[in-house]
């Protein structure tokens, strides 16, 4: 998993509330457990004119020119700027996947469904709850000034804007230690891999018969 510490990147809006798993990545797609992929089909149904297809050439269908990561200006975005609840519905990981594979770091809203934000911080994501009335904010820089950025400070808990307004954020010192230090759950019980190892070994003295036969 990639380490997260600071990143800076154009933000792109995704201004709807209640925005689900299947909307993020469609239940068609969900035919792979690798994590890469899955970038091309994100938002499919929003994103494309036709009916999305498994195994379908994406650079061969119709663009939806309304839809907001269509759209030039936010073509590098790598902010995602969201509305309420977002991530809701099923509990695919998938969706996460997805999202990182087409290039987003961070996701920002007011709230998050709970099984999706914590899958998030497995695969790598920073989800970044700000209150509604800084959300609103941002929207509204986002569409006021084209290449609008933000800094976010893993470290120090901070979202600054370009006009140098800083916002602080609430991340549990366990999940900040797994993102700056790229772990996910397999990272995690690895930091322990000197202890498993030792206590391996013990139980092969105290009871050899458990390990008859293996290596």
């Amino acid at each position: 998993m990639r380490a997260f510490t600071q990143h800076k990147g154009i933000v792109a809006p995704m201004d709807r509330s209640n925005v689900d798993t299947d909307m993020i990545i469609p239940k068609q797609f969900l035919k792979s457990i690798k994590r890469t992929g899955f970038g091309p089909n994100l938002f499919d149904e929003l994103r494309y004119l036709d009916e999305g297809k498994p195994d379908q050439d994406c650079s061969q269908r119709p663009l939806n020119p309304d839809f907001v990561l269509n759209q030039p200006r936010y073509q590098r975005a790598s902010v995602l700027l969201a509305r309420r609840n977002f991530g809701c519905g099923s509990s695919r990981e998938h969706a996460p996947w997805a999202l990182e594979d087409f290039g987003f770091r961070v996701i920002i809203a007011p709230s998050f469904a709970d099984i999706f934000y914590n899958n998030c911080f497995k695969n790598g994501l920073l989800p970044i709850v700000l209150d509604e009335e800084i959300v609103d904010r941002l929207f509204q820089e986002t569409y006021d000034n084209e290449g609008y950025e933000l800094a976010v400070d893993l470290a120090a808990r901070t979202v600054t804007t370009p006009f140098g307004e800083c916002f602080p954020f609430e991340v549990d010192d366990f999940r900040r230690h797994c993102l700056l230090n790229g772990l996910d759950d397999i990272g995690v019980t690895l930091e322990d891999a000197d202890l498993i190892r030792a206590y391996e070994e013990k139980r092969r003295q105290t009871a050899p018969w458990l390990f008859a036969g293996g290596h």
